[in-house]
């Protein structure tokens, strides 16, 4: 057993991929937990714009900031489960712009979402480590490298699997979502009885002024701070296949109970705050103010902070159901390197899931673990995504019509009028506070998948085949050529005329991962009369280098003395050192795999284009 194997267990195969889909059992913790999360920190967001401008009334205008909230939560839940219902293949609000809106509204929303996801990792995380560092103030001085420790754990649940990854983080999910409830019912039982009374400080924590009225900006920034309570409901439409049949069924019960779990834990936090004049602290959270002041210091007390830390590192684990995936659709669509489309041994898309680690540890050091400085940049790109599905669900039903179409025009129109609203409100309130990165980013991140889409369209147009002429072969030779074949194109044209000019007992091979592929490069080959055998070995795991090691040993053992086997194979070479970084490096592995071998030698055909703007125009004109 190798170190990737104790690291990440054992391979699974393609057919055991139904079998990592999530029931609803497992599927609310893994994709509710960020939405439930933000209780951590929604309602203080909101009093730390409050209290420094208006005092003691900040805890009369919090239910005005808080209904609010809850109830565009009620209409996007209603917005969603539309949209998982015709979008079964996920997506989310990709999906609904690419079909309603075209290509710029559908870059629009995936930038806003990628970066939200990323964001969800970074704002968690580092709650999570501002809720430990509360309960064992030793930590508060390694906040950032708690943080990057939970960072990486989540990660590597994630890289052994999504079945496995449900398991490790459910429970923590359902003891906070029981110990919150407990929290709020024994905190109004208090309240409503006389025996809990308002948290007294030592020294002066609300302004000894109040000022005389209030404006409706600081109601407005308060409101946009608090709406990060809403990020998470998108995740399920975007992962609706990641859910055991049926799916949509399944996906809609989990954000049914996802806004039912948000309103009564959200609504009952905030009337305890105002009940209790909590005024957020350095280094004690509002929430840990809340549960001391009503059950003490005692063990409840500890329970709540430590599931409270466990479920927003769980809201982390959101992100990394949603934006695998969403990064697998658009590799599929071009628009992200196709490395992003490839499932790990674990059935995991492992790429996207390292990706999201990279970046967000990035944020959380460059932000010093700080969730006050990071919440300016948080939900800006999710309301963004909200706003266009929402009017993409609407042109929908105005176009198409259909089944109770004017029921589900009033619920998406309304919904994106009401998410446009707030987008703006949110952007406006947030910009001088750090949101203005965001319309650099947002527009950078369009322009980068604009030209990855060019890219791999101009070079399938090099790569594609029209005629198949080989080679005649002149000589016989002793050696033995094996060619690696995934697609018939140039690139193995090319490859095949080399074989041809060394040997004369050439085999093509090909290692299956997808028998319909397989099928599909049978007929082919038959159909171009391709004057070369096909070996096709099939296996259920995805690696593919096992299976082509057993094929070249039983080769070699069978080589007489002097002779060799040539494995040929191509890699593609351009004039620009990052185009690389768009292609798998699948060239790169076999070719050291390969070298353990004796009387096996790699032969490394480069296959070259090129890709600049002159040659883009002449293809444009033609």
């Amino acid at each position: 057993m190798d170190i990737k194997s104790i690291i990440l267990g054992k391979p699974l195969k393609n057919s055991e991929i139904k079998h990592e889909r999530l029931s609803r059992l497992w599927g609310l913790p893994i994709m509710a937990s960020d939405a439930v999360s933000s209780v951590a920190y929604a309602i203080e967001e909101i009093l730390l714009i409050l209290i420094p401008a208006v005092g003691l009334l900040s805890f009369k205008l919090v239910p005005s900031v808080v209904i609010p909230i809850l109830i565009l939560l009620s209409i996007l839940v209603l917005s969603y489960s539309q949209i998982i219902d015709t979008y079964p293949n996920g997506g989310g609000a990709y999906a609904v712009a690419k079909e309603n809106m075209g290509k710029t509204p559908s870059l629009l929303t995936a930038a806003a979402l990628i970066i939200d996801y990323i964001m969800t990792v970074a704002v968690s995380i580092s709650s999570a480590s501002a809720a430990l560092s509360s309960a064992f103030t030793v930590l508060q001085e390694h906040k950032i490298l708690v943080s990057l420790i939970c960072v990486a754990f989540i990660t590597l649940m994630n890289l052994r699997g999504i079945r496995e990854a449900s398991k490790v983080f459910g429970l923590p999910t359902y003891i906070f979502i029981g110990s919150m409830a407990i929290l709020i019912i024994c905190g109004v039982f208090k309240m409503v009885s006389g025996t809990l009374n308002p948290i007294s400080y030592a020294e002066p924590i609300l302004p000894a002024e109040t000022v005389k009225g209030i404006g409706i900006l600081i109601l407005l920034r308060a409101f946009s701070s608090g709406c990060s309570a809403m990020t998470g409901v998108e995740a399920v439409s975007n992962a609706v296949p990641s859910f055991k049949d049926p799916t949509t069924r399944n996906a809609k019960h989990i954000l049914y109970m996802l806004g039912i779990i948000i309103v009564f834990i959200f609504g009952g936090t905030s009337i305890l705050a105002v009940h209790l004049n909590v005024a957020p602290l350095e280094g004690h959270t509002v929430l840990s103010q809340i549960s001391s002041a009503v059950f003490g210091n005692n063990f409840m007390y500890y329970i709540i902070q430590i599931f409270t830390a466990l479920i927003l590192i769980l809201a982390a684990n959101t992100a990394y159901n949603g934006l695998p995936q969403l990064l697998y659709i658009l590799a599929h669509d071009g628009y992200v390197p196709r490395q992003f489309s490839s499932r790990g041994t674990k059935l995991s898309f492992s790429n996207g899931i390292v990706f999201i680690f990279i970046a967000a540890s990035i944020l959380i050091i460059g932000a010093k673990s700080d969730v006050h400085k990071l919440i300016p940049l948080y939900s800006v790109g999710v309301f963004i995504s909200f706003t266009v599905s929402q009017f993409g669900m609407f042109r929908r039903w105005i176009r198409n019509k259909g089944k109770n179409w004017h029921y589900k025009a009033f619920i998406n129109g309304l919904g994106s009028l009401v998410t446009l609203v707030v987008s703006g409100i949110v952007l406006f309130t947030k910009f001088f506070d750090g949101a203005w990165m965001l319309v650099i980013a947002m527009p950078a991140l369009m322009v980068g998948m604009y030209f990855i889409n060019k890219y791999y369209t101009f070079i399938g147009r090099q790569l594609t085949l029209k005629t198949f002429n080989p080679y005649d072969k002149d000589e016989v030779t002793s050696t033995q050529c094996i060619l690696l074949v995934h697609d018939i194109n140039k690139p193995f044209l090319k490859a095949m005329n080399y074989a041809n000019s060394i040997s004369d007992n050439i085999v093509a091979l090909h290692v299956c991962r997808h028998p319909e592929h397989a099928e599909e490069l049978r007929n082919q080959w038959k159909d171009l009369k391709i004057p070369v055998e096909l070996v096709i070995i099939e296996t259920p795991y995805r690696d593919i280098i096992k299976p082509m090691d057993d094929y070249l040993w039983k080769r070699e053992s069978q080589l007489k003395h002097g002779e060799n086997i040539s494995v040929i194979m191509i890699k593609f070479l351009s004039t620009h050192w990052y185009d690389r970084f768009l292609h798998n490096q699948t060239t790169y592995f076999l070719e050291h795999h390969l070298s353990r071998h004796k009387n096996v030698s790699t032969v490394i055909l480069p296959f070259h284009y090129k890709f600049d703007k002159s040659l883009l125009r002449k293809h444009k004109n033609s």
